[in-house]
């Protein structure tokens, strides 16, 4: 069909756009003659009726693939004007320039279609509501987007074939370079290469990440890190995310790896990478060079942090920790055989293990099914492991004693390390200084104060290494290796030496049991523990259950029994000196900051009134003593006689509290009122005490007394 009958006048009362793009800034730079063809569209605009003024040209998307629209906004603006009636024709050199992927080119015709919009490339004019022109431009589309897949399958493909060589270079991580030769080395220097196999060293002894990245931190270390897009290595402090990456960097352990990533992008235009395991990966040449571990080290490493992350699964052997649970990882419930968690609750002014199973309650809002106190099974275990280690002692303590100087000897070098690397840029900002002309002033200011930074980092860093040397000094001083040795001889010693970490005492029962199932026994209180050692012996130890609060401060029965006893012959008082004299306690100095308290006779009176003890006044009246009443009646004389009769001795009479008495009965020569005119009442209570019993009294005609 001619052009100029596709060109309405409806089309020429819109605007003409021409959109500009290159793939690359590079292909701008130096396809220059594409360019101008491009451009070059314009006149076709102004030949077909479109006034130059009504011509848009949309070069905004240079140098931007078209592989995509998302991240095009000059397509974007030209699919919007066009779906907004704007445009009247469409124009560019050919299909590729407007998109290399047929759901944007495809999209665009639609609108284009409903739009009544024109395009136009170098083999001419299309209408794309035409079928014939659609069906051509479809076509076009096709073949572009073809052509893009042919020229990436060619370049993909050579790199794959260098791949599978190991030739393919490709950024490497800190710790390598490539030499003269173009083949993988370690870094030349010794700082960074001693750096990174004290890394790997030290995840090896503690077994977490998180871990490695605290014994760094404690001993004043700093990692190597390599900036991007450069091969100036700096020296940072060592945090997770780098510890990871290291670790699961296959680089490390001398393997050639490629491919150990998928890369796609999502419809909002990001990158999305997802891992592929190690038999997907597109190369994986082991031994290719020199590496900082082996093969074997990588994969248990891997293997190490896989563990360490399954907090929810039946079997975790996690890293030994700080805290005080000796069975962390090890504890196994002997309800639903599944891995118990370990909790610290601050109680008592410090922290209490507790063996906990409550994935039933997380899962299925079940009761828990044991809630074990740890520390009667840690101390349990503890003495079990302290009488099955004695014939290890002397090699284990040895072995302790020369890696505690082993990892000092490490941490030592990596300082002195950092230390020649500070003198070596001090020295070389001092020679620049001293080359430069004096009168020259502001290169030589700006040197003299680079040369007056590198002293101070010197100075920071000798400071840094003199601090360390004299903790590890009052660490591992004369007296520590003497106890050191000492302990040689004792294992118990050393598993209850306090400057021992619960960190190594797990470590050392790593080696030696495989895991405990507990069993708490509440109606017997007890807990049965079932030991599993390495090489599948098998030990079982019965353990009493911690006291509760309530029967922490409760009275011992040896001392409520002794009360019983003592309320036949002493009142309350009484029986709280007593008890206090013979070192006796309460149940309440069982709690904290009360370990003075003595027994009151208001304790005693309590203890006889929960504990249902007969009262001292019952028992009085059951060996038939009589009350103050009783007693006057019985012998004729007023209340008042009665007392001054007691007081004297001429009638006896047993307390039954603080205030009150009951008088026993009197026999056969029971006293008599008299007139004491002749006979006082002292003279008869001595007469009395002399004959061993009350005098006769007799009626007299004084008062009566």
């Amino acid at each position: 069909m001619n052009e100029s009958i596709k060109v309405q006048s409806h089309h020429l009362e819109r605007v003409a756009y021409l959109y500009v793009r290159q793939s690359s800034m590079r292909q701008v730079v130096e396809n220059v003659e594409s360019t101008k063809r491009q451009y070059a569209l314009r006149a076709r605009a102004t030949a077909l009726g479109w006034p130059d003024d009504r011509v848009v040209v949309i070069d905004s998307d240079q140098g931007e693939s078209g592989a995509s629209a998302i991240w095009r906004e000059g397509f974007q603006r030209l699919v919007s004007d066009v779906g907004l009636g704007r445009a009247g024709i469409v124009m560019g050199l050919e299909v590729s320039r407007l998109a290399r992927n047929n759901a944007d080119w495809h999209r665009l015709l639609e609108i284009c279609a409903l739009a009544d919009t024109l395009i136009l490339d170098e083999d001419g004019i299309y209408d794309p509501s035409n079928f014939n022109d659609r069906l051509v431009l479809g076509l076009k589309g096709t073949m572009s987007e073809a052509e893009l897949h042919v020229l990436k399958a060619r370049l993909r493909g050579g790199i794959l074939n260098n791949v599978r060589r190991g030739e393919y270079r490709c950024a490497l991580p800190t710790g390598f370079v490539y030499d003269g030769a173009g083949n993988v080395a370690l870094d030349p220097d010794s700082q960074v290469r001693e750096s990174i196999a004290y890394f790997f060293e030290t995840f090896s002894r503690v077994g977490s990440a998180c871990q490695t990245v605290k014994v760094f931190k404690r001993e004043g270390l700093q990692f190597p890190s390599r900036l991007r897009n450069s091969d100036t290595t700096v020296f940072r402090p060592l945090t997770t995310s780098t510890a990871m990456r290291t670790l699961h960097n296959p680089r490390y352990a001398g393997t050639y790896a490629y491919g150990r990533r998928r890369y796609r992008r999502t419809v909002e235009g990001k990158t999305v990478q997802r891992k592929r395991a190690c038999d997907d990966w597109l190369a994986c040449i082991q031994d290719a060079h020199a590496g900082y571990i082996s093969w074997d080290r990588f994969q248990e490493n891997l293997k190490l942090l896989e563990s360490n992350g399954r907090s929810y699964q039946l079997a975790r052997s996690s890293p030994p920790r700080e805290g005080a649970a000796l069975l962390q990882g090890r504890a196994v419930c002997g309800q639903c055989g599944q891995h118990m968690r370990v909790r610290y609750a601050a109680r008592r002014g410090g922290l209490e293990a507790w063996y906990i199973c409550d994935r039933a309650h997380g899962a299925a809002a079940a009761p828990n099914c044991q809630s074990i106190a740890g520390t009667a099974v840690d101390a349990a275990i503890g003495a079990l492991v302290v009488e099955k280690m004695t014939p290890a002692v002397v090699e284990l303590a040895l072995e302790i004693r020369n890696e505690i100087t082993a990892r000092q000897d490490e941490a030592d070098l990596l300082r002195r390390r950092a230390i020649e690397k500070a003198q070596f840029e001090a020295d070389l900002a001092k020679r620049r200084f001293m080359c430069v002309d004096p009168g020259n002033r502001l290169v030589a200011d700006t040197l003299e104060a680079e040369w007056n930074d590198k002293l101070r980092m010197l100075a920071s860093a000798r400071e840094d290494w003199e601090r360390a040397r004299q903790e590890e000094q009052r660490i591992l001083g004369d007296a520590t290796r003497d106890k050191l040795i000492a302990m040689t001889t004792d294992f118990k010693t050393l598993w209850a030496d306090p400057d021992t970490p619960n960190r190594e005492r797990k470590r050392m029962l790593a080696h030696i049991i495989e895991d405990a199932t507990l069993i708490k026994l509440p109606k017997e209180g007890t807990t049965r523990v079932h030991i599993r050692f390495k090489g599948g012996w098998t030990e079982t130890v019965t353990i009493h259950n911690p006291k509760s609060s309530a029967q922490q401060i409760k009275t011992l029965p040896e001392i409520v029994q002794l009360v019983d006893k003592l309320l036949g012959d002493y009142i309350y008082a009484e029986i709280a000196d007593l008890l206090n004299e013979r070192g006796m306690r309460p149940g309440g100095s069982a709690r904290r900051e009360r370990h003075d308290t003595r027994f009151t006779s208001l304790r005693v009176a309590y203890l006889a009134h929960q504990y249902g003890l007969r009262s001292r006044y019952d028992r009085l009246r059951e060996r038939g003593m009589m009350t103050k009443a009783e007693a006057a009646a019985h012998l004729g004389i007023h209340e008042a006689t009665l007392v001054r009769w007691a007081q004297h001795g001429l009638v006896t009479r047993h307390a039954y509290n603080a205030h009150a008495y009951l008088y026993e009965q009197a026999g056969p020569n029971a006293p008599v009122k008299h007139c004491s005119r002749w006979d006082r009442l002292t003279d008869r209570a001595a007469k009395s005490n002399v004959a061993g019993k009350p005098t006769p009294s007799h009626p007299t005609e004084g008062g009566v007394v």
